[in-house]
């Protein structure tokens, strides 16, 4: 009933609001980047396991070759999602763990891992109709 009431309130405001283009193009680069796969996988390891080493949060990753997960993780941290912390030892020691803008960014994808389990049969249930309407394995 919620929902219905929303959709209506929506439709009865025939003037759509302006939109920032700086919000947009923020938007568009967010989605661009969490979309990586790879930005999904750091972002759930660090928000599961807390701050990692660079080891192993590639470890923890799985998958990824150390050139991916140091390029992901800089522009992780140049977007404020991750905080590097170097320590003076020898050999030296970097971790990493998410920020504030991060843990909320994880939380927010957490959403879609979500829907993914409530929805995964209703999925797989529609592409299986879809290829065997198209003919398709």
């Amino acid at each position: 009933m919620k929902r219905a009431a929303a959709i209506d309130r929506r439709h009865a405001d025939p003037v759509p609001r302006a939109v920032d283009p700086a919000i947009e193009a923020l938007v568009q680069d967010v989605i661009g980047q969490a979309a990586d796969k790879w930005t999904m996988l750091i972002l759930e390891a660090l928000q599961q396991q807390g701050a990692l080493r660079f080891t192993q949060l590639g470890k923890v990753v799985g998958g990824i070759s150390q050139e991916m997960l140091t390029k992901t993780v800089r522009q992780m941290e140049c977007d404020g999602l991750v905080m590097r912390t170097v320590h003076p030892v020898i050999p030296p020691h970097v971790d990493y763990r998410l920020t504030g803008l991060g843990e909320s960014l994880s939380a927010a994808l957490c959403g879609v891992r979500t829907w993914a389990e409530t929805y995964y049969d209703d999925v797989q249930e529609a592409r299986k109709a879809f290829r065997a309407r198209e003919g398709l394995r």
